[in-house]
């Protein structure tokens, strides 16, 4: 016997209410047939001119219109919200829960059975799947794909990575700013998310890992047929997971965070997808914590791509793939058994994966970098942890102590960074209040500072840094983030002055501020918090309720799902 689809409550009722959903969509030339009992498909699509990295998502989704068509669906595009990371202020991260809300109740209020995401741009992926997972109807991601190679004057450059490099060597005089301004119509040559493995390709990677894409999803570039191709596939597939009753919650367990967290390690992988990560898990009910990132940093770097390596993405998918990666995990036993949107275990995703270029994607015995996984540090500055990314990190400052100059606030640091007076050496650590969740709001990606620029010209590259901050996952550097609490919610970050002392220890796990408890608690009660200038509207929201970092950063009320059925009708 057929289970009855949900769309049918919609589209099969012969009365007043069936009239009204069907005649409205007939409209737009959809013939009766289409409301014959097959599966609808909503084609949640996150397409924007001012979302660049995700511009390509229009033709991707007629091409699943056509896999779903193919496979006796009915395919039905919807817009949600679009998050430009390189365009919105003060941080696409302060929209990516608004964007979950607006995914989950567009799915619960329409008459869909299934859905395809399509998304890329670094918050459009995770925020698509925290509100998809909320509902829980067969679900299935097509990333936008990463852009074509940098070129510049003969030579590849990366997205982000190579901005912060060109940036510093202008600050420096190595630089002039018309050859800074000429690179940069030579980096963003096509529709696509960056090519360097950012957060967008991270997250692109990871939903591969996690089994909720098919195979492939995560590298090939944006223009390559390929891609088409892979969201015609993925057409046919929603009809068939439909009817397979294949939801999130059988893909997304707890084995299938565990495989990303590996996989981020292997990929050297965005700091963010550990806020995603733990967010997403929320939405489905799995236990994640920052101590389950641990366990993946024994994990070597085996992807030789910027910020941690040389290559870009556009290499990587040439060279095979996550595919060849995932073979790699499964090799040396470090991927679990977990289910994929296909239906099998994700296993079967590396099997006849082969490596095309060595230098890009190593193998376990000759990697890029041994333990690349990111790492957890606690201590009196960081009582719920801080992260650290040690694959793109300068290896002698990994272990360090020095002294402190304080930054309050985002415009306390760029107001004085280049002043040549300002009282810093290379060993010097910076740090920077205000840039949490709440503080900024949204927890926005300025966590890896400028160097000083008198520090810059002596030809200091990286220094220690510490804030409550994110940072890009193109960015690289000595960099500690999203330590919490945040400052803004009272945490010890906020009682931290220049002139005090801070050390770290990577091997350890330690980030701790040299001072007295009793001292640390003088200062805590004579502490206030900065007042923030939101009232109204969504910001206020999202300030009264955002979690902190170590718990993703989720809006308090939207962790869990809801399937409840949508029984009355609008008219």
């Amino acid at each position: 016997m057929t289970k009855k689809r949900r769309s049918s409550s919609w589209y099969g009722k012969a009365d007043k209410d069936g009239f009204i959903h069907r005649s409205w969509m007939k409209n737009q030339g959809f013939p009766d047939h289409a409301f014959d009992g097959r599966p609808v498909i909503g084609i949640c699509n996150t397409w924007s001119e001012l979302t660049p990295c995700n511009a390509g998502l229009r033709g991707l989704a007629e091409a699943v219109k056509r896999g779903v068509w193919e496979a006796g669906g009915f395919p039905v595009e919807f817009p949600v919200m679009s998050l430009g990371e390189t365009q919105m202020k003060p941080t696409a991260m302060l929209f990516r829960n608004l964007l979950s809300m607006d995914v989950e109740e567009s799915i619960r209020a329409y008459g869909i059975d299934g859905v395809v995401l399509l998304g890329g741009c670094d918050k459009t992926t995770p925020g698509q799947l925290m509100g998809a997972a909320s509902v829980d109807l067969p679900t299935i991601v097509v990333s936008s794909g990463p852009m074509l190679n940098g070129k510049w004057r003969g030579k590849d450059i990366g997205s982000g990575t190579d901005v912060w490099k060109f940036s510093e060597a202008v600050r420096a005089g190595e630089m002039t700013l018309q050859d800074f301004m000429a690179a940069e119509s030579s980096m963003s040559r096509t529709v696509g998310v960056c090519m360097t493995m950012g957060t967008a390709s991270t997250m692109s990677s990871l939903v591969e890992a996690m089994g909720m894409s098919l195979p492939t999803n995560g590298a090939l570039p944006a223009v390559d047929a390929r891609r088409a191709a892979l969201a015609h596939l993925t057409g046919r597939r929603i009809v068939e997971m439909v009817d397979e009753d294949l939801k999130p919650s059988d893909i997304l367990t707890k084995k299938a965070f565990e495989n990303a967290i590996r996989a981020n390690a292997a990929v050297g992988g965005s700091t963010n997808a550990v806020v995603h990560l733990l967010a997403i898990a929320g939405r489905v009910g799995i236990d994640l914590a920052l101590a389950d990132f641990e366990k993946g940093s024994d994990i070597p770097l085996l992807v030789n791509c910027m910020p941690s390596g040389k290559f870009l993405m556009e290499d990587f998918a040439y060279a095979g793939g996550m595919p060849v990666v995932l073979k790699e995990l499964a090799g040396q036993g470090h991927l679990d058994k977990a289910k994929t949107v296909l239906g099998n275990d994700i296993s079967d995703y590396a099997e006849g994966a082969e490596c095309f270029n060595p230098e890009v994607i190593h193998s376990f015995n000759t990697p890029v970098k041994t333990r690349a996984g990111l790492r957890v540090l606690r201590g009196n500055l960081a009582p719920n942890g801080a992260i650290i990314k040690p694959s793109a990190a300068t290896a002698h400052l990994l272990e360090h102590e020095g002294i402190a100059h304080v930054f309050e606030n985002i415009e306390d640091m760029k107001a004085n960074i280049d002043r040549e007076d300002l009282a810093v050496t290379k060993d010097t650590i910076l740090v920077l209040k205000g840039c949490g969740p709440k503080g900024y709001p949204g927890m926005p990606e300025v966590g890896n500072m400028p160097i000083p620029a008198r520090l810059v010209k002596e030809g200091v590259r990286d220094m220690v840094r510490i804030s409550d901050a994110r940072m890009s996952g193109t960015a690289f550097g000595t960099v500690i983030l999203h330590v919490s609490p945040e400052a803004q919610a009272g945490g010890p970050l906020a009682f931290v002055r220049t002139g005090d002392r801070i050390k770290i220890s990577v091997s350890e796990g330690i980030l701790e501020l040299v001072l007295p408890a009793d001292e640390l608690e003088r200062r805590r009660a004579f502490w206030e918090p900065d007042p923030l200038p939101y009232e109204r509207g969504y910001a206020k929201l999202y300030i009264d309720n955002v979690q902190q970092a170590h718990q993703g950063a989720d809006l308090n009320f939207l962790v869990g799902k809801d399937t409840r059925a949508v029984t009355r009708e609008s008219h």
